[in-house]
């Protein structure tokens, strides 16, 4: 077996800085996560059907496109609504029924495709926008209320699939059960997002711009905790991936809301086209060149 090389004793270019998992940018650690995670699989998950890693590897490509797919949550879900007409319950309809189609395919699938996944990434970031605007805006649930709700469901999926498989690493989505939780982890972080953020910019009356300072610099906080003192990177990640998405809404409702509203006035059709042609190209970039597949990484590191 050849030694693995660390970031300490090689020079990166561009292309490797982009695809690089990110702890193997900073931290000189082998990685043999992927084994190690595999052993904590339970009696149970070991007779349930096993495929290869079903999420991509995280690196920068993944918070760029999972950034803009949070924007486009946010502003194609207003386009569907307010500019096309469709309403809160149409549009909610719909995009639920795009979603369960997304999530089969997703489901049937045996590795990781970036075209499958990212497409339910967007789609299931539209309906936590939806299902946080139907609570409050047809149920009249306040956004406190909704955040308190949200954050407590999220906590109830970690700590159901903590107990069931003794990690919340997604570094070992290798079960149809495991899968569950995690796209379950995913709606909710949405959902969660949305009405935070529109807490902090609409009822705190913060705005957008400033509202996306903040979870920026949240963000920023989060980073420095994994990447300067090591902080778990479970832990790191999820709290990154729940403040991803009030940034990607503050940036969307900056971009699409008038001047008037504390925007910039492109409207919600033209902000989710830059958006979605942006996804587009990564997205089409990743599938050819299959950069973030974890099955990649780990014949790398086993060569």
């Amino acid at each position: 077996m050849k030694t693995l090389r660390t970031s300490r004793s090689i020079k990166l270019n561009l292309k490797e800085f982009f695809t690089r998992p990110l702890h193997a940018v900073y931290f000189d650690q082998p990685k043999f996560w992927y084994f190690r995670e595999m052993t904590n699989l339970t009696s149970n998950s070991r007779t349930a059907r096993t495929m290869l890693n079903k999420v991509p590897e995280v690196t920068l490509f993944f918070w760029l496109i999972k950034i803009m797919a949070t924007t486009v949550g946010e502003t194609f879900a207003d386009y569907l609504n307010e500019t096309l007409g469709f309403g809160l319950s149409k549009t909610s309809v719909l995009m639920t029924v795009l979603l369960l189609v997304a999530l089969a395919v997703q489901f049937i699938t045996r590795k990781y495709i970036p075209v499958s996944y990212w497409l339910t990434v967007v789609l299931i970031s539209v309906v936590g926008t939806l299902i946080t605007d139907n609570l409050t805006d047809n149920l009249g649930l306040p956004l406190q209320t909704a955040t308190i709700i949200f954050a407590i469901a999220l906590a109830v999926v970690f700590a159901i699939w903590f107990a069931s498989e003794k990690t919340l690493s997604i570094h070992s989505i290798v079960t149809t059960r495991r899968e569950i939780f995690y796209w379950l982890a995913i709606l909710f972080t949405f959902a969660l997002g949305t009405a935070a953020g529109d807490l902090f910019s609409e009822t705190y009356q913060l705005g957008y711009g400033l509202s996306a300072l903040i979870f920026g610099a949240l963000i920023a906080v989060v980073a420095i905790a994994r990447f300067g003192f090591k902080a778990s990177e479970v832990t790191t990640f999820w709290a990154a991936y729940i403040l991803t998405r009030p940034l990607g809404a503050s940036i969307g409702d900056y971009m699409s809301q008038s001047k008037d509203d504390s925007g910039i006035g492109l409207g919600t059709t033209t902000t989710s086209a830059i958006f979605l042609v942006l996804i587009v190209i990564l997205v089409g970039y990743l599938a050819v060149t299959r950069a973030d597949a974890t099955e990649k990484k780990l014949g790398e590191t086993a060569n």
